[in-house]
């Protein structure tokens, strides 16, 4: 235990949220329903009065250089901005010696996501890379059947992330669909799913990928679908379907594994259901339920998790347990999809 969490024993762990959209409310509701943390600041570049903040009677502040000035006390800031805003941010909170919990991804580079942690080990500061769909109940049990070693050799892995994403969530002036602001489908839409591929199954290479943009050439800067093929490097063959022209609503994410003992297949919208278990001398526990999806008005997003992100944040800083999603995880992942897109 470090003295930093011994200072933090017996006290709040305070946080500051930066970008004040969906996920930052969620991010700031999840700190005001924790009783060992408090929220200080929001902070965001658009007015106030723009942003629906009628639930949080807080002090707010344009850019994240006057709130560092202004003197709060604060020990993590939560980074909730577009994705391209993360790696900078990040430099400037761990500059100011403060913890950060980033979304994801972590940064749309591998090298500024290097950068970025390699300045958390000069200054002594944690890096929490959010990837909450690790805490759902299907993704917890795939998690030990996988480790407990009852399904042996795994033989074919199958992600498909059918999803919609029209004109409705890439609006006008939004950084949706942008490539220096929103990076890429599997950036943006995708990348916690990379993350459960990589968190269960290790690293991948041999990668060859197909990409097209069927119906987003007028509303993005980058493709809609995507065909990739791999090999696990350690042991197994795996691919990745995914598209977000599905019509109207959402379809899947679904999981499907092939392994010496058994077979698994998780589903949902959000991988959030086993649809599927059959596995040699093995019987299917009953697992908790899982929180619904984030509903973003006419969309909905991945698993509502945040409120464990939060609890492990504390639970880190008071020396009570260790980083959920580590910076080199979230770094991991960024690294991954940035292979697969040099595919094209």
């Amino acid at each position: 235990m470090n003295a930093l969490s011994n200072n933090l024993i017996g006290e709040k762990v305070k946080f500051a949220v930066v970008g004040c959209g969906h996920i930052g409310k969620r991010h700031a509701e999840m700190v005001t329903r924790n009783k060992e943390s408090e929220l200080v600041a929001l902070i965001d570049i658009k007015p106030q009065d723009e942003l629906n903040l009628k639930d949080f009677d807080l002090p707010f502040y344009r850019s994240i250089n006057d709130f560092l000035s202004s003197g709060i006390e604060v020990d993590v800031v939560n980074i909730a901005s577009p994705n391209g805003c993360h790696a900078q941010q990040s430099l400037q909170c761990l500059d100011a010696r403060k913890h950060i919990v980033v979304e994801k991804p972590v940064a749309l580079r591998k090298r500024d996501a290097e950068t970025v942690i390699y300045k958390a080990l000069n200054v002594n500061r944690q890096v929490f890379a959010v990837m909450q769909n690790r805490y759902s109940p299907p993704s917890i049990w795939i998690k030990d059947l996988i480790n407990s070693g009852r399904l042996g050799k795994i033989f074919m892995v199958q992600l498909n992330c059918y999803w919609n994403r029209d004109t409705r969530y890439y609006t006008p002036c939004s950084w949706h669909g942008t490539k220096d602001m929103d990076g890429g489908t599997l950036f943006t839409q995708f990348s916690h799913f990379i993350d459960i591929l990589y968190w269960l199954f290790g690293d991948i290479d041999n990668i060859k990928g197909k990409f097209a943009d069927f119906n987003h050439e007028d509303i993005t800067d980058f493709e809609d679908s995507g065909f990739i093929t791999f090999d696990f490097v350690n042991g197994g063959m795996g691919c990745v379907n995914y598209s977000t022209a599905v019509w109207d609503q959402n379809l899947e994410s679904s999981m499907t594994i092939i392994a010496e003992n058994g077979s698994v297949k998780i589903g949902g919208q959000y991988m959030d259901k086993v649809d599927y278990c059959h596995v040699r001398d093995y019987e299917m526990p009953v697992l908790a339920p899982t929180n619904p999806g984030n509903d973003y008005g006419a969309y909905k997003g991945s698993a509502q998790n945040h409120n464990y992100i939060i609890e492990n944040v504390i639970d880190t800083l008071k020396g009570r347990s260790t980083i959920t999603t580590n910076a080199l995880e979230g770094l991991k992942v960024v690294e991954i999809i940035e292979r697969i897109y040099a595919q094209k």
